[in-house]
This record gives C-alpha cells, structure tokens and sequence, in this order.
C-alpha cells in the first residue's frame, strides 16, 4: 500500500490537471445554429455566452416568437456542441489518471 504522502501527491496531481483542463474549456469555443444559420450563439466549452448574431431578416416586430424561439434553439445548439466538447477534453485529461471504473468528475 502506498504511504499516506504518496497518496495526497498524487491527490494533489490530479486537482491541478482538472483545474488545467476546466480553465482550457474555456478558451474552446463551439457555434450553436438555428433557422439555417440565421441565429447563431456562440460560447465556450465551459457553457459561457461569448455572441449572439442574428441576422436582419428577423428583426420585425410581427418575428418576435419566431425569433425567440430560434434564439432559445440556438442557445440549446451551442450547449450541447459545449457539453460534447467538454467530455472528449475531460475524457484526455482523466484518461491517464488512476481514477476508478465508473468514477463521475463533478464537471
């Protein structure tokens, strides 16, 4: 069995990577489309909002379900492209660590 210092080393190992990858998510960005491309969210692997486009075409009052409803897709778009993008990067971090079969990160 490995001593109790070796123990928390590689504890405190594995917390820094993890905070190195969470930080790198961040920088990762991912488009989310709707309407064939005439809303568009953009935001980071970690789920940050970094832009919204919206084309003119939609910018008309008698539009405005039309457009919420594009916008609330795209935004849904972007996070699930951000929540794929975070696992495969989570998956390269952790896929060296000694962590056990099944083990979920709160990520």
């Amino acid at each position: 069995m490995k001593n109790i210092d070796e123990i928390l080393a590689m504890a405190q190992n594995v917390q820094n990577e993890l905070q190195k990858a969470q930080d790198q998510l961040d920088t990762i960005e991912v488009e989310g489309v709707s309407g064939g491309g005439l809303v568009k969210v953009k935001a980071s692997a970690k789920g940050r909002i970094i832009n919204i486009a919206i084309d003119d075409s939609l910018i008309e009052v008698s539009e405005k379900q039309m457009l919420e409803d594009l916008l609330a897709a795209a935004f849904n778009d972007a996070r699930t492209k951000a929540d794929a993008v975070s696992g495969a990067e989570m998956s390269k971090m952790t896929s060296g660590l000694p962590l056990p079969p099944g083990f979920k990160l709160p990520f």
